[in-house]
This record gives C-alpha cells, sequence and structure tokens, in this order.
C-alpha cells in the first residue's frame, strides 16, 4: 500500500493485530472517522493466543468482522472454558453454563489460526475503510494542545487528533514508562502445532459435559512443571488445509535451566506432554509440524497508564496489560478494550460532552480496565498457588513466594472461566459471609489477593448503627463508562438478581444468532451511561467513589439519608448496593454512627 504523506487522521492507531483492528473498524463503520492502522509486520504473521473466551464473539459482531470470520475455514467452534485437570477428576464448564442450562442456548467461542484471523480481522478494517500501512514501524509519537504527531521508521511524520497504541507487550511510547508485572508468576510460554492429535471431547469419563455432541473445548493439563495447553487448530501446511493441535507448556524459566528439563528442545518437549495424564491419552501418535519449539517470554504485565486526555493517547489490547493465558481471556480483553475506546474517542471528538464529562469518560476506561486486569491476575496467580499447594516438588511450590494461602480455587472458577472477575466478583469471592451456594474462603497469609481483600474489606451489616453521607461530601451527577460492557453478558450469581426475564431472553435471542440477531440486545458501551460520583469538596480529581445509575447509585443516596440502620438498609439494597456503600465506609465518605 502506498503512504499518504501529511495527511491528517481524527486516530492514528499502532499495530494491526485484533485490538487496533477492531477499533479501527469501530470508528470508521459506525462513527465514519478518518483512521490509520501502521503495523511494522506483513501480515499474515504467526501470534500466541489461539484460543479465545466467549466475550470475543460480540466485539467481532459489533465490528462488523463476525459474518467474515465464521465464513473462513481458519477456526473451530469453542463450545466451553475447556477440560482443567490439576489432578483428580477434571473441572470442566461450558461458556455461562448456568444460562445455558436455562435457554438451551449456547454461547461460543473459537479456537484459530491465528495469522489467518489477524490477516482476516485487518483486511476487514481495511474494507470498512480504514487506511491500513503494514511494513510501517512507528518510531516516535508527541503531542500538544493542538493534536499528534508519529513518525515513521522511516522518517515520514504523519498528524493526528488522537494516537492509540495496539502495538502490543511492549513499553509503549505514548506512555514512555516501564511496564511493571501483574503476576507474581514469572512464566514461559513454548509451544509447537501438532499433526495427529485426538479431540479433548473424547476423552472418556462421566465428568466430559463435551463428548455427548462432540463439543470442542480447550484442554488444560496440570504437570509437576507447570501446565499444558492442548487447542485443535486449523493450518495450512505444504498448501493444504489440515486440523492440527497446538500444544503448548507454560513453566517457570527456571525450570528450564534444570538438567532434563530444557522444554525449549523438541525432544524433551515431546516426552514431557506424552507423560501427563489424560493428555497423553490425546496424543500417543502424534507429530511436530515443525522442528524448532516456539516461545514468548515475560508477558504478564501491565502498564501503569492506560489513558491520557491532555497528552491524547490511549492503550488498547496487550499494549496496556497482558494476563497469563490460564483462562484465555487476553483476545477477548484486548477486543472489548477496543469497543470501550470507540466510545470514548468517538463521543470526545464529537465535542458533545462538556469537558469535565469527557475527563469522566477518560478516567474510566483507566481505573476500569486497570480493574479488570488486577482482580483477574490475582484470581490466576491464588490458582497457581493452589496448583502447586501440597506439591513440594512443583514448581509453582517453589514459585509461590509470597502468595496468599487462599482456599477459594472453586470459588473463582466459573467467574474467571467467563472472563468475569470486577471488583464486585472479588467482593464475592472474599466475603466473609459468602453468597448462597458458594463455599466459605477462609483467608490467612500474605500475598497480593489477601492484600486485596483487606483493602475490600466487610462492614457488619445487621449493625443497629445509621450511616449517613460525612461532611464536606459532594455527590455529582455524570456519566460513565461501563466498563467492561461485555455485550450478551450475563454477570454470575450474585450480580445477576436483578435481571428481569425479559432481559434474559433477549440475550439468549442474541446467541442464537449475533449476526441475525445484533440488535436484540444494545451493548453497555453503545454510549456514556448516567454515573453518580462521590468525593469530597476541592479533593483531586479522580479521588472519587462512583457508582452508576443502573447499579442503583441513586436509591442508595436517597435512603441515605432516610436515618435507616444499616441492617435496614441492608434489607432494601442489593447486592452491588451493598457493595457500593461498602465502599464509600471505607473511603470515609460514609460514617456510620449511633442509632
Amino acid at each position: 500500500m502506498s503512504r499518504t504523506v501529511g495527511a491528517v487522521y481524527d486516530v492514528v492507531i499502532m499495530g494491526g493485530g485484533p485490538a487496533g483492528s477492531t477499533l479501527g473498524a469501530l470508528l470508521v463503520r459506525q462513527h465514519g472517522l478518518r483512521v490509520a492502522i501502521f503495523d511494522k509486520e506483513r501480515f499474515p504473521r504467526e501470534h500466541i493466543g489461539e484460543s479465545f473466551a466467549h466475550t470475543m464473539v460480540p466485539a467481532l459482531e459489533q465490528s462488523g468482522a463476525l459474518e467474515k470470520v465464521l465464513a473462513s475455514d481458519c477456526w473451530v467452534k469453542k463450545y466451553g472454558g475447556g477440560v482443567f485437570n490439576w489432578g483428580g477428576t477434571p473441572m470442566v464448564a461450558l461458556f455461562d453454563q448456568a444460562n445455558y442450562l436455562r435457554d438451551n442456548v449456547h454461547r461460543y467461542s473459537m479456537h484459530v489460526n491465528r495469522a489467518e484471523f489477524d490477516h482476516l480481522l485487518l483486511q476487514h478494517a481495511a474494507d470498512s475503510g480504514v487506511e491500513v500501512f503494514e511494513g510501517a514501524p512507528v518510531s516516535a509519537f508527541d503531542s500538544d494542545a493542538e493534536g499528534c504527531t508519529v513518525t515513521l521508521k522511516d522518517g515520514t511524520t504523519v498528524a493526528s487528533r488522537y494516537f492509540v497504541d495496539a502495538s502490543g507487550r511492549r513499553n509503549s511510547i505514548a506512555a514512555k514508562e516501564k511496564r511493571d508485572w501483574l503476576s507474581g508468576y514469572r512464566n514461559i510460554a513454548i509451544w509447537q502445532h501438532f499433526l495427529g492429535g485426538k479431540f479433548t471431547q473424547h476423552l472418556p469419563g462421566d465428568w466430559n459435559v463435551f463428548r455427548e455432541d462432540n463439543l470442542s473445548p480447550i484442554g488444560c493439563f496440570a504437570f509437576r512443571d507447570g501446565w499444558c495447553w492442548y487447542i485443535p487448530v486449523p493450518k495450512i501446511i505444504n498448501g493444504e488445509r489440515r486440523l492440527t493441535h497446538s500444544i503448548g507448556i507454560v513453566t517457570s524459566p527456571e525450570i528450564l535451566k534444570q538438567d532434563g528439563f530444557d522444554f525449549t528442545d523438541q525432544a524433551t518437549f515431546v516426552r514431557a506432554v506424552k507423560s501427563i495424564p489424560y493428555l497423553k491419552d490425546l496424543i500417543t501418535d502424534a507429530e511436530p509440524i515443525a522442528d524448532k519449539m516456539l516461545t514468548a517470554t515475560n508477558y504478564s504485565m501491565i502498564n501503569g497508564q492506560f489513558a491520557d486526555l491532555d497528552q491524547r493517547w490511549m492503550l488498547v489490547g496487550d499494549a496496556a496489560y497482558f494476563v497469563d493465558p490460564l483462562f484465555s481471556s487476553g483476545a477477548g480483553f484486548a477486543t472489548n478494550m477496543a469497543v470501550n475506546a470507540a466510545t470514548v474517542l468517538t463521543d470526545t471528538l464529537s465535542g458533545q460532552l462538556d469537558e469535565q464529562a469527557t475527563r469522566d469518560l477518560w478516567r474510566d476506561y483507566d481505573d476500569g480496565w486497570h480493574s479488570m486486569a488486577e482482580t483477574f491476575a490475582l484470581s490466576i496467580d491464588q490458582w497457581y498457588h493452589a496448583l502447586g499447594k501440597g506439591k513440594e516438588d512443583s514448581i509453582y511450590w517453589h514459585q509461590r513466594g509470597s502468595q496468599p494461602d487462599l482456599d477459594i480455587q472453586e470459588r473463582t472458577f466459573d467467574v474467571l472461566i467467563n472472563t468475569a472477575v470486577t471488583a464486585h466478583v472479588l467482593q464475592a469471592i472474599v466475603d466473609e459471609k459468602p453468597v448462597e451456594g458458594m463455599a466459605p474462603a477462609p483467608l490467612s497469609g500474605e500475598g497480593p489477593l489477601s492484600r486485596a481483600a483487606e483493602r475490600t474489606g466487610t462492614t457488619d451489616m445487621e449493625s443497629e448503627a445509621v450511616p449517613v453521607l460525612a461532611p464536606g461530601v459532594v455527590v455529582r451527577e455524570s456519566v460513565g463508562l461501563d466498563v467492561p460492557g461485555f455485550k450478551g453478558f450475563l454477570p454470575a450469581a450474585p450480580f445477576d438478581q436483578d435481571i428481569d426475564e425479559k432481559t434474559r431472553d433477549a440475550i439468549a435471542t442474541y446467541w442464537s444468532d449475533p449476526i441475525e440477531h445484533s440488535d436484540a440486545i444494545p451493548s453497555p458501551v453503545a454510549g456514556p451511561v448516567p454515573a453518580f460520583r462521590f468525593s469530597f469538596e476541592g479533593a483531586e480529581p479522580g479521588d472519587e467513589v462512583r457508582g452508576l445509575a443502573r447499579e442503583g447509585a441513586h436509591e442508595l443516596v436517597r435512603l441515605l439519608g432516610q436515618g435507616l440502620t444499616l441492617r435496614q438498609l441492608n434489607e432494601r439494597l442489593s447486592f452491588i448496593q451493598r457493595h457500593m456503600l461498602r465502599r464509600l465506609i471505607r473511603a470515609g465518605m460514609v460514617t456510620a454512627g449511633g442509632a
């Protein structure tokens, strides 16, 4: 493609992967903006991350790419989070299993050949009107009050109103800061594709909910030195379409230094995977398609800031953060960040919001996605801790460091499978009074989840104390961004308590055919939503507690003015409202005095 020199774009995107391509297509198709994507590579190119969570599908539907993906041969339908064997009977789950059992409509995602899949999304962005430049590395970014200047490696400069870094797991040229570790575990992934493997859904056992209807899951199998993924991937080999299986080991780099455990050596890798329970029965006759193993290291990291309105930049996808791949969440997070970013950018560029409302949206994007990243990572770290617990020869026991000693693996399984860990769900996971149907979660020891639980805290909701807004607290009506805003998503209990049957039926209709029924339900982030922001008068911007109108923030404020006790409030408030009240009490914005 020829370069356009001196063009002025509304948005320039660095990186043409799923996040950048999805964002570009949304900005042009839905909002008519002028957008350019610059990527240092030429597509198709190989990439890790071949199995997705079901939150990915609505993002592709909204960008218009889903129909093209489904019409291609680069994917296999994925019906559930997968088969997870940490020893004993494997754990299994369909996507959104509780609601599938209610409405008999599968939520689904896909396993893909990333080279073809990413190329298809980038081409869709170009077909939508995005100007796409491949083999065009970006070397610098600068901004001022008038706009942005993006400099390419060949010296070409491009003008834009806003800049988005969607370049993947590297230090951002926009944020200009070194990324921090997001996980307490420093893992490395080693993988290759194999022919001759059997399907995970064919494993025998009454536990296998995928076998009867031949539903494809991902396979995750733990062993002493880490865990393995097993993913069906259709690839083109010597000009012929062949179904392979991607087999990867996730472990600590330290294990590779031990004699006989260098899994980057293919013979060592094959010997290891063919000895792992369950997996060994699937790959008896499997052979690698190439001699060299592929690797990815240091991937679970995060930037300190995801967006800066004054400096005119945003980070989307892996450029913002990447969580360990245990629950296939990466691409789902990345593309839904793109859906969020499209809303923020278009409402900013439209000029219809005042400056304060615009700043509120940018702050919600930053704060909301940081919350998603951190709570999800804390919970996955806990899974690794549970994986190593009681197995003193396990690499994860030796790597546990100061990880928390919590027994919550069963309680976090469903929300992790459904990419649904938020601050609210974290509250449910660690609450001293767990919700009905969940096992107790005793807290002990030190570690990130313990510290998060301490910050979350608990409040005696049976107290006769009367909570009131503290002196100097201001409640401001504004707009907000409903992060993460997954379309077609029903939260785990108890957060689904107030969802009516009409909404549940509409979501089931949507999932029966997300293309034909794309308008059955709206996207939660199609635009700003009403919000209430609590802060002390004169506080710094952002030093506040936010509640969305749909969460009942207005009703909470009204009830706080009626002189009700905590016990009386507890009878009237929803789970989310109670959580909001706890946050206000911890922030000192609500005080609970005597009766």
